[in-house]
């Protein structure tokens, strides 16, 4: 999820960056779902809980987004962001296209971009990299929270709003970025639990939180709530090429604190065994 109140930070417990574990929001672990039952939950149909637009009230969001977009297209930090992916990371995205020539981007978790100024950060950011780079092709999002009014302005600015919540069990089945800054694990879980198969590994990229930092906490903090949610995370580090993104300025920390991109490369099915799936 966005920077927002749907982010909790273990006070007593954390690693020595300070960083914000992201920790799913019900109170009581769950038991382990059935097959059936993630099924069912990959298929749960979706609409906004509200179904009325107000178009003075879309057209002061679109606004408000358009002015985000050229905020963060004239900041040092989206000239670093983009010269790290035409750079030092370009061979791993062309890794990943193969001979494919467009990238789909699925975004989970965006948060309201009418509530929070994180989640707009967030958006203008993958917008900006759709323009820039003519290989990513459309835009998918989904986040529960979105409203009616949101889930237009999305629209209008040439997104896509999923009518089915996944849960973040998409599967990769051509090369797709999953953008998903600030989720909670066990978004990150779900996705990997999804696809952990060689062929459809390759097929990701995810820009998310570190799963570095992750690691960290979980060996420092080993009765952490965080540990029923990182099997997956944890268990794809050993295969997982991670760089971690430069926020630059205090302007855009609070949006992208921790961040990085994620390639994943099993070389062989044994890795893929030991997790208790």
């Amino acid at each position: 999820m966005a920077a927002s109140e749907k982010t909790l930070t273990i006070n007593k417990c954390t690693t020595s960056e300070g960083w914000k574990v992201v920790l799913p929001r019900r109170s009581k672990q769950r038991r382990k779902a059935t097959k059936s039952e993630v099924l069912e939950e990959r298929q749960e149909p979706w609409t906004p809980t509200d179904s009325q637009t107000d178009p003075s009230q879309e057209a002061t969001l679109l606004q408000k987004m358009e002015r985000f977009i050229n905020r963060i297209e004239r900041s040092e930090f989206y000239h670093t962001f983009r010269d790290q992916i035409q750079t030092s990371i370009v061979e791993y995205f062309n890794r990943v296209l193969g001979s494919e020539i467009k990238m789909q981007m699925v975004i989970y978790g965006i948060g309201s971009i009418e509530l929070y100024e994180p989640p707009r950060l967030q958006l203008s950011l993958a917008i900006l990299m759709r323009r820039d780079f003519s290989w990513i092709g459309n835009i998918e999002v989904f986040d529960p929270v979105l409203s009616a009014t949101e889930s237009r302005v999305l629209e209008t600015l040439g997104c896509s709003v999923m009518s089915i919540n996944e849960h973040g069990r998409r599967e990769a089945l051509k090369p797709t970025m999953f953008f998903m800054p600030h989720c909670e694990a066990e978004l990150y879980n779900n996705l990997l639990q999804a696809n952990w198969k060689l062929n459809l590994l390759k097929n990701m990229v995810l820009f998310g939180n570190s799963f570095e930092t992750y690691e960290q906490h979980v060996s420092v903090c080993k009765n952490s709530p965080i540990v029923n949610s990182t099997g997956h995370i944890l268990a794809a580090r050993g295969f997982t090429n991670e760089f971690r993104i430069q926020t630059v300025s205090d302007d855009y920390y609070n949006a992208f604190h921790d961040s990085s991109w994620h390639f994943f490369s099993p070389a062989f099915d044994t890795e893929l065994q030991f997790i208790n799936s």
